[in-house]
């Protein structure tokens, strides 16, 4: 009975316990504080500042978190408010996400934002502010710990007063257009000592990196991607106990190595990619154990590929593409059983057996491009059936492309070009029906293809096909749908009209038809092809006649390249639009003026009208386009007038060919603007003055041509500024220019007194761009007409170490300097046709590679210096035309010089002339054989030189091989494209 009462007693005291309890928790819930009323009235204001805009955010789950805050009734009390965060026992506002909010507006110091001095995290990233700055008043939120304003359109530089944000740990103020320079980042670093996560990507910083941020221990994320940093890349920050993220990636002025890593890394992903680093990668990179991503690519890396880098087990994506990387690929890579991302594309790998990669079964992403691949496309390819991207362009693969190919179903992205693939395209790759990407331009397929093969493939966008033997097939009753292209590359492809279905192709970016077979007029329809997409159209090398109804401006709003030369095209030029960067119509029969709306193009980078009948005045506001043109190419048209003044300060020119016109005056003397100039091409005009010697004071003029005009006077130099550092080819011929010989600017011209070799390189002006799609590289020749062996030559190509003087058919007087011996790096020396007297100097022996000599039609006395006979690579001598007298020298180069090389000298006997000598000075060389003469030989290295002189070749080099096989210009570009991951 009792222990019934105490049992009873102590539920009933237990029931009252947690009634009591429930009491206290009604109570406490009911007294809970709400939001403070300013912190409200702040945050309303705040939202009243801006516009809802859908297009303010680029995520695409973006929306308005704001339009749901209410002032009264239920839902006013701003804690409860979606992307606002209370402190539970003060009801003070601590976080604000307004992230992808949609947000339009501007943001200034006085905003009411910053009265929310309680806040500690802050989120307003993926809105439009507008490009304004970061408001001073951003010290006032003393209490930040994380700061996200990424992609929300800042501008400006980043004020000193958020350095005064000591508790930060979190900041993100990438992908929008702040400078971090005055302060720098140096100070952010001294500043924010706390920090854990920094992204600073796309911020202007232009300054090395600090080297404390390697006190940082406490730092786990650092990306500072495409900040324009420079300097040495400090390597104790790859040694932070604490970094997993690691991310420097565009930053081509920065340079770097790898060190060795002695302990374990917890890095988890490195990328250097597009940077100045250079070295080896190290053994012991194998110390990167949590390593998922690695990415290098497009820097300055050398040596062998480690085979230690095969036990980064955790790793899933491997870019070591565009380096200079040699040797074998490693087989252990094979043991990166979860990559799935592999790219090894643009190095110097000896290619070899790479069946290993077969075992890589999770790969979606391969790239084996320029890699030395030799033989058949590899089988092991058949297991990869999880590829959705491969390339293996720019190999020596051959035979034909597999069938075996339809077995990759999930491929989106198949490049094969730039090998020597043969025979048809196997119709089993037409039913890769997720296809996006497809190019196999620049082997040696043949066939004829229907267009209705490709029309098959409806997610195709990207199509090359150019530069093969291939005959493609269209319909020209055509009017389906199809395929809506980005890229299409169709050029030598057989193609007699323009393809029918090009009508519906509003989307393409890029537009590729030359090296067919489409004559007449260009048509109407063709404007409205890619009329807000279009960037690069080349129709060059057709037999086009005209415009059915030329535009006043060409339509494309967006094109940067056009080229419609070698085309047989009438009447006035076709105007770009403002847009355009390389301009190519030469080789055509357009006509009249430039028009005056060619001066507003001020993106302008090359401008190419050689060889068409334009005539009038070169408009004076060419030289507007001085900031942006690097190449302007005006030769062989019917330009008459003064050479305008085309050069302002800074300005960019490197290439200037007005030759072969009708142009009259004296040289401007802006060209002393152009300080980064190359070369200069006056030749074949009429202009009258003396020698622009102020030309001299240019640091990176290496061409001067004046040929064939109506320059006078004395090559005098008057002061040691006007030295010509960098001349190698100069040509004064067919001038009035008077007195001696300049003794002074052999001694001075020290480019064309040593010469590498090894460097066979061509004078070129680059350029490119990259869109989304895809990247344009063009390297634009420059060339040259030069008298060589007594007939003009074209010289297509300039090697960057050809070096030549002609200074023939003036009237220069006097003895040839013995300072002409100083100049080694002479192929091609022309004094003909002037009134020089004196002794051959026999200093010219040291000229050993000089290829052609021609002293003829002068006052020369004297012996031929026997020595001469040591020039091996000596192919044309021609002294003809003097009073030399004495036995011609024998042996050698000698040995293959026709009698017309002597004639007009009485004086002169021994072979090959008639005259026999008394006592001739014979070598004991023998005479070379038939086959010996006329050999075509590069002094490309050591080994070919010995070649040379043993067989006393005749050293053709520049008067045969640039005189004749390099006799078409063809600006050399590929379109290099993004395949998935890429950036």
């Amino acid at each position: 009975m009792v222990s019934s009462l105490y049992l009873f007693m102590a539920v009933n005291s237990l029931i009252l316990i947690l009634c009591f309890h429930l009491m206290m928790t009604n109570f406490t819930s009911s007294t809970q504080l709400l939001c403070d009323d300013n912190e409200s009235s702040a945050l309303l204001e705040f939202k009243q500042n801006f516009v809802v805009s859908r297009h303010a955010s680029d995520d695409p789950f973006a929306y308005p978190k704001a339009t749901t805050w209410k002032s009264e009734g239920e839902g006013s009390d701003c804690c409860s408010w979606e992307g606002v965060e209370c402190d539970k026992d003060t009801g003070h506002v601590i976080g604000l996400d307004l992230g992808s909010s949609c947000l339009y507006g501007s943001i200034n110091s006085s905003s009411t934002l910053f009265l929310l001095v309680h806040l500690q995290r802050l989120d307003l990233s993926d809105n439009d502010f507008n490009y304004s700055n970061i408001p001073f008043g951003v010290d006032q939120l003393s209490n930040l710990r994380s700061l996200n304003l990424s992609s929300s359109r800042f501008s400006g530089q980043i004020p000193f007063e958020l350095f005064v944000l000591s508790k930060l740990v979190f900041l993100d103020l990438s992908q929008n257009q702040l400078k971090l320079q005055k302060p720098d980042l140096r100070n952010l670093v001294q500043k924010l000592v706390h920090l854990k996560r920094l992204d600073l990507s796309q911020v202007n910083i232009s300054s090395p990196i600090p080297g404390t941020f390697a006190n940082h221990s406490s730092l786990s994320f650092l990306f500072l991607e495409n900040c324009g940093l420079s300097g040495e890349f400090p390597t104790d920050i790859l040694h932070l106990p604490s970094l997993h993220f690691l991310s420097v990636r565009n930053n081509p002025d920065m340079t770097g190595y790898l060190p060795e890593f002695k302990e374990t890394s917890p890095l988890k992903l490195l990328v250097l990619s597009g940077t100045s680093f250079s070295g080896g990668l190290p053994a012991s990179v194998d110390n990167f154990h949590s390593l998922n991503e690695l990415d290098i690519s497009s820097c300055h890396f050398t040596g062998l590929v480690p085979s230690s880098l095969g036990q980064l087990s955790q790793l899933t994506h491997l870019d070591l593409s565009q380096n200079f990387f040699r040797g074998q690929i490693p087989s252990s890579l094979e043991n990166l059983s979860h990559l799935t991302f592999l790219e090894v594309s643009f190095n110097n790998f000896a290619g070899g057996a790479m069946d290993w990669i077969g075992k890589l079964t999770k790969l979606t992403h391969l790239g084996l491009a320029h890699i030395n691949l030799k033989g058949e496309i590899p089988n092991f390819l058949t297991n990869l059936t999880q590829l959705d991207y491969l390339s293996l362009e720019f190999n020596h693969l051959t035979g034909k492309i597999p069938s075996w190919f339809m077995n990759l179903t999930r491929l989106t992205s198949l490049a094969l070009g730039y090998s020597k693939l043969h025979g048809p395209i196997p119709s089993s790759i037409f039913e890769l029906v997720n296809l996006e990407l497809l190019y196999l331009r620049s082997n040696d397929l043949t066939g004829i293809l229907e267009l209705d093969m490709l029309l098959k493939l409806k997610n195709l966008t990207r199509l090359g096909l150019s530069d093969n033997k291939l005959s493609l097939q269209t319909d020209t009753s055509f009017n389906g749908t199809g395929p809506k292209f980005k890229v299409l590359g169709l050029a030598s492809c057989n193609l007699g009209e323009f393809p029918n279905f090009l009508r519906n192709q509003d989307e393409l970016e890029l537009l590729k038809l030359s090296n067919n077979k489409i004559p007449g007029k260009i048509p109407n329809w063709i404007w409205t092809i890619g009329k807000e997409t279009l960037s690069l159209m080349d129709l060059s090398h057709n037999f086009l006649t005209g415009f059915e109804q030329p535009p006043v401006v060409l339509p494309w709003a967006s094109l940067i390249y056009l080229e419609l030369s070698s085309n047989m095209l009438q009447g006035p030029l076709p105007v770009p639009p403002s847009s355009i960067s390389s301009y190519f119509v030469e080789n055509n029969r357009f006509a009249g003026n430039i028009p005056p709306l060619f001066c507003n193009l001020s993106l302008l980078r090359i401008l190419d009208l050689s060889n068409n009948t334009l005539s009038g005045m070169i408009p004076e506001c060419l030289s507007n386009l001085g900031k942006s043109l690097s190449m302007l190419n005006l030769r062989r048209n019917n330009f008459n007038g003064a050479i305008p003044e085309a050069c302002e300060v800074g300005s960019k020119l490197k290439m200037i060919d007005l030759s072969r016109n009708l142009l009259d005056g004296p040289v401007p003397r802006s060209l002393t603007n152009c300080t980064v100039l190359e070369s200069l091409n006056l030749g074949n005009n009429q202009i009258s003055d003396t020698f622009p010697f102020w030309l001299g004071a240019l640091p990176e003029l290496q061409v001067l041509i004046l040929r064939a005009n109506r320059f006078c006077g004395a090559l005098d130099r008057p002061g040691t500024d006007f030295e010509f550092p960098k001349l190698r080819i100069i040509d004064l011929s067919y001038n009035n220019f008077t007195g001696k010989l300049p003794l002074g600017y052999f001694l001075d011209w020290i480019g064309m007194k040593s010469i590498d070799e090894d460097n066979f390189t061509y004078m070129q002006t680059s350029s490119g761009f990259a869109t989304q799609t895809y990247k344009l590289y063009d390297n634009y020749s420059y060339s040259i007409t030069m008298t060589n062996k007594g007939m003009e030559r074209v010289y297509e190509k300039i090697p960057g170490i050809f070096r030549a003087i002609d200074f023939s058919s003036n009237k220069f007087k006097g003895e040839i300097p013995t300072s002409i011996g100083s100049l080694k790096g002479l192929h091609l020396l022309n004094f003909s046709c002037n009134s020089l007297t004196g002794h051959i100097p026999t200093l010219l022996r040291n000229l050993t590679d000089l290829e052609a000599l021609d002293l003829s039609q002068n006052n020369l006395s004297g012996e031929i210096p026997w020595q001469l006979a040591e020039m091996t690579f000596l192919a044309s001598f021609n002294v003809s035309h003097n009073n030399l007298t004495g036995p011609i020298p024998q042996g050698k180069q000698f040995d293959t010089f026709q009698s017309d090389s002597y004639e007009g000298n009485p004086g002169l006997c021994g072979n090959p002339l008639i005259r026999k000598c008394g006592n001739p000075k014979e070598t004991s060389s023998p005479r070379p054989s038939t086959s010996e003469q006329g050999q075509d030989l590069k002094p490309a290295s050591k080994f070919d030189r010995r070649v040379v002189l043993m067989g006393y070749g005749s050293g053709l080099l520049f008067g045969g091989i640039i005189g004749y096989i390099f006799t078409t210009r063809k600006n050399e570009w590929f379109v290099k494209t993004f395949g998935r991951g890429q950036q």
